[in-house]
């Protein structure tokens, strides 16, 4: 009998170890093939502005044509030479030529070297440096740099700047994105788990499950970019290595919170892990769903950055709920009440006092009687509060900031930027090209010549030693002239599909708010004068103004879609109207509060210049999202609770049960995308401290005070229309109930 008993436990017994072994052996081929490529990412992304456009901008229809007229698909690096003192001597120019001479014979040109240009006053010297834009900018520049430190002559000093410099400088950014941001953020969150469970193995357990989807989801999201089914660059990048990871361990963290439970209760592993499961899968899943929905809508974008984001972090998000639900129980199967060695779980109440005015232990059960007895001055002052802080959104300009401000601390670009400023037209080399039809080039030329804002007009020749020819207007027709050397033959412009590419230098520096005024006022005189559509303007300038445009048309069609969708998700989940609402009004007064500090901040203490026009579109995104996950973790257990208990009990318990659990994966989120601001780049951050602030603000304060009093303040109609609305006295637990909280809580106020 014994052994017919043991061998029909046998399959189980094995089924229950071979099952999670198999999971974790899945998980582990998985994160071995996708880790190498941490450092392959540079392979399949780009840094090109121009690119992320959207196709009908005229930005990017210039962009596109460009190489029909010079050539080569170049990006123009620009090296600012100056005198230590005085003007430039004849000795000194001469090595510049000689200087130029070996740039061009270098390898890390692609096209004509222009000869040193001198300044009016004598003082300083241009050289302009086409980059093959189809390579490796940076490292060309790098070598370009290198090169000029070694051979410019003596009493000089000298810099690389132009839009090739700006985007080495930008590469440069983001290049600790692979290791220090992976680095700081998973030691961040391993010191706060540490401090949370004081175990050495549990912790472990929860960043293997963070990190293994992190390489899966860089492994799927590489090939589709390799494919080109999406846009990646750096930004992307990073944000994707800060959500999974941040996602991931929050996920974790709820799904232990629940093994806790089970074994405490005595489960053993596999019953802790099926009760655990259970628990978990559903606020897990529509946790995750509502990230990924919120995420999605950033498809309707017209930005090929933001559109990639959207794709790109659900990925990111649906590994990590994969990871959640599938590694790490199969880890804890595996492990079971070993992973909280050496603190093993204690059974725990969640029940709140018998009395209201009784006094209680625990700083979730004080937290659940103060509520209890003062819910409705709770949630007023929380909303006071938050209000107050909304002011601050008043003081933040997000209508885009100049690309020389996008790197923070030191760059040789925006120091050259300044330089050249000093001493040349400060919109040298970085023109603004104007697509225009050969018969119309005069009435353009005419327009270019009105504007303030230009210094000189020339036109793409591959008759001219420079590739540029003068272009002047006599008579009402166009004439060229050569550019550069004098002695040479009157150039003929480059004619290509019937058009002619104009370029124009603007007297402001390229990526200055003046010359973005010039650009705009330029399409404006040239579509009265020429017609709309006849005349595209393209290069730097435009490219920053059509991407703060459709920047701010994005976040102005997207939000209110994202707001949409996941109240959706919510009433879904929660089966009820009035919840949902209260929960996404608390949320967005939450952002806006956020926002609201941020920009206080931003201006009184960190100086910054402004904020791209997409700074509140991702903040937003994340902090709804993210911020509605918390509310999620609580109302989903509230919910539980209040099925069992009445609503008014329900809440606080679900409050007790989940305070823990919440407030550090709160600590967690935060501490992940803080991680962000360890990247020099103006855009992330800002968005480390937006997310990182909000998601503290919805942990301690909206998930903490705000909800919890304002739904057992409206009690049992916080449900409403559904069947929990209408059981106002039919639930024996909530009426009848034996239970000190039911009691409590009918004491206080029917629920």
């Amino acid at each position: 009998m014994s052994t017919t008993r043991r061998s029909s436990r046998r399959p189980t017994r094995w089924l229950r170890v071979g099952i999670p072994a198999l999971l974790v052996l899945v998980w582990l081929v998985g994160g071995s093939v996708g880790g190498p490529y941490f450092g392959r990412v540079d392979e399949v992304a780009t840094n090109d502005q121009s690119s992320f456009l959207p196709e009908s901008a005229d930005a990017t229809q210039v962009s596109e044509r460009l190489a029909a007229f010079t050539g080569d698909d170049t990006l123009p690096a620009l090296i600012v030479v100056t005198a230590d003192e005085g003007t430039l001597s004849d000795q000194q120019i001469a090595a510049l030529q000689d200087l130029t001479d070996d740039i061009a014979s270098s390898g890390n040109v692609s096209g004509d070297v222009s000869p040193p240009v001198i300044s009016d006053d004598g003082e300083a010297a241009q050289i302009l440096v086409p980059v093959d834009s189809s390579g490796e900018v940076a490292e060309s520049v790098a070598e370009l740099r290198q090169l000029v430190m070694d051979t410019i002559p003596d009493g000089t000093e000298a810099w690389v700047t132009g839009p090739a410099g700006f985007t080495a400088d930008l590469v440069a950014g983001f290049q600790g994105i692979d290791g220090l941001l992976l680095i700081v953020a998973l030691a961040a969150v391993f010191v706060i788990l540490i401090v949370v469970y004081r175990s050495p193995l549990l912790p472990i357990l929860v960043l293997l499950t963070s990190t293994f989807a992190l390489c899966v989801a860089l492994l799927t999201v590489w090939w589709l970019a390799k494919a080109g089914i999406f846009v990646l660059n750096g930004q992307v990048q990073g944000i994707l290595f800060i959500l999974v990871i941040g996602a991931a361990t929050d996920y974790a963290l709820l799904y232990v919170a629940r093994f806790r439970e089970a074994v405490a209760d005595g489960s053993a592993r596999w019953e802790a892990t099926t009760r655990a499961w259970r628990g978990a899968f559903e606020p897990i899943l529509a946790s995750g769903g509502t990230v990924i929905a919120g995420l999605l809508c950033l498809l309707l974008s017209d930005l090929a950055t933001n559109r990639a984001l959207g794709p790109i972090a659900s990925i990111g998000i649906a590994f990590a709920v994969l990871s959640a639900l599938t590694f790490l129980p199969a880890l804890l199967a595996l492990t079971g009440k070993a992973a909280f060695w050496p603190f093993f779980p204690k059974p725990r109440s969640h029940d709140v006092p018998e009395d209201l005015a009784q006094p209680v232990s625990g700083l979730w059960p004080r937290l659940a009687r103060f509520v209890a007895r003062h819910s409705r001055p709770v949630w007023i002052i929380c909303v006071i509060v938050l209000l107050g802080a909304s002011v601050g959104v008043t003081q933040l300009r997000a209508d885009g900031v100049p690309s020389s401000d996008l790197v923070l601390g030191t760059s040789q670009a925006r120091d050259g930027q300044d330089v050249l400023a000093e001493h040349f037209p400060a919109g040298s080399g970085s023109p603004v090209y104007v697509l225009v039809p050969e018969d119309r080039v005069a009435d353009a030329v005419a327009v270019l010549d009105a504007s303030d804002g230009i210094d000189a007009v020339a036109a793409a020749s591959a008759d001219s030693p420079t590739g540029q020819a003068g272009v002047t207007i006599e008579n009402g027709a166009p004439v060229y002239t050569a550019v550069g050397p004098p002695g040479g033959p009157a150039p003929a412009p480059t004619v290509s599909d019937g058009d002619v590419l104009l370029s124009a230098t603007l007297t402001d520096a390229a990526d200055s708010v003046a010359a973005e005024d010039t650009v705009r006022q330029l399409r404006s005189d040239l579509t009265a004068q020429l017609g709309d559509g006849t005349a595209l303007v393209g290069g730097v300038t435009a490219t920053d103004v059509d991407s703060n445009a459709t920047s701010i048309r994005d976040r102005t069609v997207i939000i209110p879609v994202v707001l949409a969708v996941i109240l959706i998700i919510l009433m879904l989940l929660l089966r009820s109207v009035l919840a949902p609402v209260i929960l996404i009004g608390t949320v967005i007064l939450s952002f806006a509060a956020s926002l609201g500090v941020s920009a206080l901040v931003f201006d009184g203490i960190f100086g910054f210049p402004g904020a791209d026009p997409a700074v509140p579109l991702y903040g937003f995104v994340f902090l709804v999202a993210l911020g509605v996950d918390y509310n999620i973790f609580l109302m989903s257990r509230v919910r539980e609770e209040s099925l069992k208990h009445g609503t008014r009990p329900g809440i606080l318990r679900g409050l007790v049960a989940t305070g823990g659990v919440i407030t550090s994966a709160g600590l967690v989120l935060a501490a992940t995308f803080a991680a962000l601001g360890v990247i020099p780049i103006l855009f992330l951050a800002q968005i480390a401290f937006i997310v990182a602030f909000g998601v503290l603000l919805d942990t301690f304060v909206v998930r903490s005070l705000l909800v919890p009093a304002l739904s057992y303040d409206l009690g049992r109609h916080i449900w409403w229309p559904s069947k929990l609305d209408r059981a106002t006295s039919s639930p024996p637990a909530e009426h009848n109930s034996s239970d000190p909280a039911s009691r409590a809580a009918n004491r206080a106020g029917r629920g």
